[in-house]
C-alpha cells in the first residue's frame, strides 16, 4: 500500500524545501581517505553472433582491438563510442564510462567513491566528464557522485522519481540526452527502487548498441524489490512494478542489444547473479527466470521468494546517499596508533589463521582477502570509531574499501607487530576430525552461513541457522555460557562470527575449519 507521502512509482516527488534544491556545501578539508586497488577496467568491444543472437565474449577481462580484417561476422564497440565497464570484485559493482570520442562528452554511471580511475582514462580518451548519472539510490554501497562533481564539475542526475538532499537534474522517461553522435535514452524502471533508470546507449545505428540497466535487471536476475519496507514501499508493490518496468521498458528492446548491470554474482541485491558481467536483451529472455513468460502474480512470487538477509549496512550507505557528506580522499595516509582508543572497535584485517595464533581481546577479524567492506558493515555498526589491526602497506586499502561502504570513522591503525605478546588472545579453531569426536548436543552449534546455502547442501546436524547478516540482532537467542562452535562454507564467515561472538562476551567459542566443505565428505551425518 502506498503511503499518503509517497509519490506514485516513477514519478517526481513532491518537492520541499531543502530537497532537491539548494546550493550545495561540501567542505573540501573534510575528508576520509583512500587509495585502493583500482577495479578491473574492461572493454568489451568484441561479441560474436551465435544463431543470431549477439553474445558476449566469455571472459569478463577481455581486450580487444579491432583489425583491419575483421570478418563481417563480427560486431565491434563503433568507433565514436568510448566506452569502458569498471568491475570491483570485492563488491560485485560494476560502473561505467560512456561517451563520444568525436565531440569528447562523457558520463560516468554508477560510480565508485574512489574516482582517480575514472578521471584518469577521461584524460587519456580526451573527453570531460560532464554529468555523473546514478541508475537508482544504492543501498549497497556510497557512490562517488558527489566525488565526481567537485572533481570535475559534472552535474548530478538521477531519476525523476529520487528523493535526495543535494541538486540534482531529474531525468524523464523517454528523455534523451546527446553527446554527439553517441546519445542516451532515458528509460523509467521503478521496482527494485522507485527511481530506478536504465540507460540505452545508441550510436546511429538501426538498434541500441547496450542498455546499462543497473539493479533492475541483473544476468540470470532482477533486482530484489524488498528493500525498502522500512521506507513505507511495500515489496509486494515494488515487485509488480518491476514485472511492468522489465516487460514494457527491457524486453521491448531489440534481442541484440547488450546488457550491462551494475552488479554481478556475490551481490545481495539479488539471489541468482551470474558470474558474466555482460549479456544480450536476447539471452536473458531465454536464460533469465524472471524474464519467464508469467503472470505478474507469479513473477511477484518468484522474485520475493528464497532473498538472503539484507546486510546491516544497507540502510546507513542507502540513507548516506541521499545527503551531502564528506568527500573521499584517495591519497591521505592512516594515522598509525600506538594503542587503541576507548570505545572503538577493533577490526583485524589479517588471515584467520594469523588472527587465531595471536589477537587483541575483543578484536573482530574480517580478513582484507575477502569481501572486506561488506563482512566488516554485517557485525560493525556505521557510528563506531573504528581502529585496524594492518600493515602500512594495507592500512589505507582497508580503510579505503571501508569507505565504499560509507564506513568513515577509521581513525588509525596499529601494526600486528607493535601489540604485546602479554596482551594477545589466541582463538580456538577446531578441524572437522575433532569437531565429529565430541558429542553434537554437548555444544551450541551456529550456521552463519545464508538460507540459501543451507538449503542446496544440509547442515551439521543439530546446528542453529543465524546468517552472519543476522548475528548481532539474533544474540540473545544464543547461549554465552554455552560451547559454541561457529561455521560456514569455507571458514572465513565463521571467523567474522566468532570473533564477533567471544566480542560480545561468549566464554568458549570455536570456529570450524574449511566449514561445512571440510565436514560434509560423505561420511559425517548431514540435517536436511
Amino acid at each position: 500500500m502506498q503511503r499518503p507521502d509517497r509519490p506514485a512509482l516513477g514519478e517526481r516527488p513532491v518537492e520541499r524545501r531543502r530537497v532537491g534544491e539548494g546550493a550545495l556545501v561540501l567542505e573540501r578539508h573534510h575528508r576520509v581517505g583512500d587509495g585502493v586497488r583500482a577495479a578491473q577496467q574492461l572493454q568489451l568491444p568484441l561479441h560474436r553472433r551465435e544463431c543470431g543472437v549477439l553474445t558476449p565474449p566469455q571472459s569478463s577481462e577481455h581486450r580487444r582491438i579491432v583489425p583491419h580484417d575483421a570478418p563481417p561476422d563480427e560486431m565491434y564497440v563503433p568507433f565514436m563510442l568510448l566506452f569502458k565497464q569498471y568491475y570491483l570484485g570485492c563488491l560485485s559493482q560494476a560502473s561505467y564510462l560512456v561517451g563520444d570520442r568525436r565531440t569528447g562528452r562523457a558520463v560516468v554511471v554508477d560510480p565508485q567513491r574512489d574516482i582517480a580511475q575514472y578521471l584518469a582514462d577521461a584524460a587519456t580518451a580526451g573527453v570531460v566528464i560532464e554529468r555523473v548519472i546514478e541508475t537508482h539510490v544504492h543501498a549497497d554501497f556510497l557512490s562517488g557522485h558527489l566525488e565526481m562533481a567537485a572533481a570535475t564539475g559534472a552535474r548530478i542526475a538521477f531519476g525523476a522519481a529520487a528523493q535526495v538532499e543535494f541538486p540534482i537534474d531529474r531525468l524523464d522517461d523517454g528523455e534523451r540526452l546527446p553527446l554527439g553522435d553517441v546519445e542516451l535514452e532515458i528509460r523509467h524502471t521503478p521496482g527494485h527502487t522507485p527511481e530506478s533508470i536504465c540507460i540505452v546507449i545508441h550510436t546511429g545505428g538501426p538498434e541500441p548498441y547496450g542498455v546499462l540497466t543497473g539493479d533492475t535487471l541483473f544476468i540470470g536476475d532482477v533486482g530484489r524489490p524488498d528493500l525498502l519496507g522500512a521506507a513505507g514501499w511495500a515489496a509486494d508493490d515494488l515487485a509488480r512494478a518491476l514485472y511492468r518496468a522489465t516487460r514494457t521498458q527491457l524486453l521491448t528492446l531489440p534481442d541484440a542489444t547488450r546488457v550491462f548491470p551494475a552488479h554481478g554474482a556475490g551481490s545481495a541485491c539479488g539471489k541468482s547473479l551470474s558470474t558474466e558481467t555482460s549479456s544480450t536483451i536476447g539471452e536473458q529472455r531465454r536464460t533469465n527466470y524472471a524474464l519467464a513468460p508469467m503472470s505478474e502474480d507469479a513473477f511477484v512470487a518468484a522474485v520475493c521468494e528464497g532473498q538472503s538477509t539484507a546486510p546491516p549496512y544497507f540502510a546507513h550507505a542507502s540513507q548516506a546517499n541521499r545527503r551531502a557528506h564528506a568527500f573521499l580522499d584517495e591519497t591521505s595516509p592512516v594515522p598509525a596508533l600506538a594503542d587503541v582508543p576507548e570505545g572503538a572497535v577493533v577490526i583485524d584485517t589479517r588471515d584467520p589463521r594469523d588472527f587465531a595464533a595471536g589477537h587483541l581481546d575483543g578484536a573482530i577479524n574480517v580478513g582484507l582477502a575477502g569481501r572486506f567492506a561488506e563482512m566488516a558493515g554485517e557485525v560493525v555498526a556505521a557510528d563506531r570509531d573504528i581502529v585496524l589491526i594492518a600493515e602500512p602497506d594495507t592500512a589505507t586499502e582497508a580503510r579505503n574499501r571501508l569507505a565504499r561502504i560509507g564506513f568513515d570513522r577509521v581513525v588509525g591503525y596499529v601494526p600486528a607487530a607493535a601489540v604485546a605478546v602479554d596482551r594477545l588472545r589466541a582463538a580456538s579453531r577446531l578441524t572437522a576430525t575433532q569437531l565429529s569426536a565430541v558429542a553434537l548436543s554437548d555444544v551450541q552449534l551456529v550456521d552463519v552461513r545464508g538460507p540459501g546455502e543451507v538449503r542446496t547442501s544440509g547442515r551439521v546436524p543439530g546446528a542453529v541457522v543465524v546468517p552472519l547478516p543476522e548475528l548481532v540482532r539474533r544474540l540473545a537467542e544464543l547461549d554465552p555460557a554455552k560451547p559454541t562452535v561457529v561455521y560456514c562454507a569455507g571458514g572465513y564467515r565463521s571467523s567474522i562470527a566468532a570473533s564477533t561472538l567471544r566480542a560480545a562476551g561468549f566464554a568458549d567459542v570455536s570456529d570450524l575449519i574449511g566449514g561445512f566443505g571440510a565436514w560434509n565428505d560423505g561420511a559425517r551425518p548431514v540435517e536436511r
